[in-house]
């Protein structure tokens, strides 16, 4: 990042926080992180009868670093310089609470973007307009506080705000659809208030105040059918929970499930944003979300329920017993999006996964002959995908669905995806019969398809050079593989694999040609098994390595089967040396196995959490059955080494 002029003024001296509460310390969340970006540049309209309209993409950028004086502000330039880990990436900046309050961190992120990637201007007007994003937190009010000065300062004439500084990320991509919305130093104004609708004036300089809920619930309505998913939701021996995780969704469940929708109002849990949380993580998953597993898992649990995280942008489905994982829950949409969504009605363009999430969408691919892309993590693969009119649903085993509707993943669409297959499922079916269950859903989906067993393991916040180190350990393995190399936990060889190929997974982007390398290290067997290691670089600190384990199985009658059970053998394989040289074993549980490699690299012993893809495994269970595999033996002595890359956990 080069070295810039910060135009900044009160920044510098304490702000004037008086209208708002400072919180408590958060004891209860470690990971409290704040993660900011600048809102989704305008793409293409979308062809609805809705006047969802885009902004001119025209671009004026400064290359002075000289602050203009915005008319009746006083303005100063205060000098900067690069800050270390400010570094952008696919989810925005994403670091501690602690680290965005140091003196001019936030500021120096924003003044950068500023100079260099969102501010441009309209042909026909001088206004200069810019629409920013926070994800709920504490030091989200202040925040939005900064942004709103250091837009005044760089002569920004219109500065766009949420009410109550919320807003989904999914919605703001609705409103920059709808919204004139296009560009972004500091001024010496009062704090705006933001609580309430409207515009301020100050000077020349303005802030309108706008409902976050209202454009987005209006191209809901466009993309779904309401009157179908009101008749679900007042059904009443159907029962539905949806889990905010006192994050931003929290502001949207009530206008559209109950005030929309007509669902009861107790259907909304944690639904009151808070900059804390509520002393949890809102990561809708098996471990973060537990209160509503624990809920969907009780007798007489509810029907559907379904989670979403910070910024509305991602999803958790669980039926009563039944956890959807989200490989199967992109392709289960997928595969009914025509008859059960009116905006799918002529069928999806086609469709696409991020290159760990499990093969469940590439067979919804190839039975309804659509276009299918596999690209690395990361949506902006799929944005490019989407605006060429390549692909309508993509999504990613990370809890991320979504559609060309926005062009986003999409928390809230999803749940309403699911709420329309379950009511278009059951819409025939009067009161008193036998509805169809999420879990049949699921299973009918299977019995056509075929199930792909998934699971990940995470070991977050590692010390980065030991996690480089230990991939760079696992390229060089990977160069020695060859086809037909057989790996396997059995000497009957039940559970013996044969390699198809191992690679370090690049792509080519087929609308501009870009070429992304390094995107992860797979090894792929013959019957469509996969093991895969990648780095993620989106946690609050350090680096975290990924494992992801998947098996297809064609045959019905093991469509049940406990996930960990399933994939026992390639658990092992995943974390050891394994030839058809091994003794026989019941499974997982009886494999004596030496000291791994990742904690001589990292100095990790287990995982921090699983994904599991069981429908009746709790998270704790998936844990106790992978550290289990990790114990040292000494049967495991005997372990013949082998050049499958796998081998790095030995």
């Amino acid at each position: 990042m080069a070295a810039s002029t910060l135009g900044l003024e009160s920044l510098l001296s304490p702000l004037n926080l008086s209208s708002f509460s400072t919180p408590p310390p958060i004891a209860a969340a470690p990971k409290t992180s704040l993660a900011l970006r600048p809102s989704p540049l305008p793409r293409k309209p979308l062809s609805s009868p809705i006047s969802w309209r885009r902004a001119s993409p025209q671009f004026s950028v400064r290359s002075s670093s000289t602050p203009s004086t915005a008319e009746g502000l006083e303005i100063k330039s205060v000098p900067t310089k690069p800050v270390e880990g400010q570094k952008t990436g696919t989810s925005g900046l994403r670091k501690k609470v602690k680290v965005f309050q140091q003196e001019n961190y936030l500021a120096n992120w924003i003044q950068w973007h500023r100079r260099y990637l969102i501010l441009f201007r309209r042909r026909t007007t001088k206004e200069a307009c810019w629409c920013w994003e926070v994800m709920v937190a504490t030091f989200n009010r202040e925040a939005a506080q900064i942004i709103i000065k250091i837009a005044a300062g760089n002569g920004v004439g219109k500065n766009s705000s949420w009410q109550g500084c919320l807003m989904s990320t999914p919605a703001v991509s609705a409103v920059i659809r709808k919204r004139k919305i296009s560009e972004i130093k500091i001024a010496d104004i009062q704090d705006i208030d933001l609580s309430c609708l409207g515009v301020t004036n100050s000077g020349g300089f303005s802030v309108e105040v706008i409902d976050p809920v209202s454009d987005y619930l209006e191209l809901m309505e466009y993309v779904f059918d309401f009157q179908l998913l009101k008749g679900l939701l007042s059904r009443p021996d159907f029962r539905f929970i949806f889990d905010a995780m006192h994050a931003v969704t929290g502001a949207y469940a009530k206008p559209i499930f109950v005030d929309r929708l007509g669902a009861s109002p107790d259907c909304i849990s944690n639904g009151v944003p808070l900059e804390d949380f509520g002393h949890g993580h809102p990561d809708p998953n098996l471990t973060y979300a537990k209160d509503l597993v624990n809920i969907m898992y009780a007798v007489n649990a509810p029907d559907l329920g379904a989670a979403s995280d910070g910024d509305g942008d991602r999803n958790m489905i669980l039926g009563r017993g039944f956890f959807i994982t989200p490989s199967d829950s992109v392709a289960i949409i997928a595969a009914n999006a025509q008859a059960a969504i009116p905006y799918f009605k002529n069928g999806p363009k086609g469709l696409a996964r991020s290159m760990p999430t499990s093969g469940a969408l590439d067979r919804v691919a190839a039975k309804l002959n659509l276009p299918f892309f596999e690209v690395p993590t990361g949506w902006k693969f799929f944005g490019n995908l989407m605006d060429a009119g390549k692909i309508s649903i993509c999504g990613e085993e990370s809890f991320g669905t979504g559609s060309d509707h926005i062009r986003e993943k999409d928390g809230i669409w999803a749940v309403l995806a699911w709420l329309s297959i379950i009511a278009y499922q059951n819409k025939d079916k009067k009161v008193g019969e036998k509805l169809i269950s999420v879990a049949d859903v699921a299973k009918e989906h299977w019995a056509t398809y075929g199930r792909n067993f998934f699971s990940r393991y995470d070991y977050e916040e590692c010390e980065s050079n030991g996690a480089n180190q230990m991939m760079e350990y696992l390229r060089d393995l990977i160069s020695k593989a060859q086809f037909g190399e057989k790996y396997g936990t059995h000497a009957s060889g039940a559970g013996n694999y044969t390699l198809q190929f191992a690679d370090d997974f690049s792509y080519t982007d087929p609308v501009d040609g870009s070429v992304a390398l390094k995107q992860g290290l797979r090894f792929v067997f013959t019957d469509g098994s996969r093991i895969i290691y990648r780095l993620s670089g989106t946690g609050s600190a350090g680096a975290t390595i990924r494992i992801y384990i998947e098996q297809f199985e064609p045959d019905v009658s093991k469509h049940e089967m406990d996930a960990q059970i399933a994939l026992n053998p390639l658990i092992v394989i995943s974390l050891y040396y394994a030839t058809k040289d091994l003794p026989t074993v019941d499974g997982v549980l009886d494999l004596a196995l030496s000291i791994s490699k990742l904690k001589e690299f990292t100095g990790r012993e287990k995982p921090t959490s699983s994904a599991s893809a069981d429908r009746l495994h709790s998270n704790d269970q998936s844990l106790k059955v992978f550290n289990t595999a990790v114990a040292t033996d000494t049967k495991g002595e005997d372990f013949r080494r082998n050049n499958l890359a796998l081998r790095s956990l030995q």
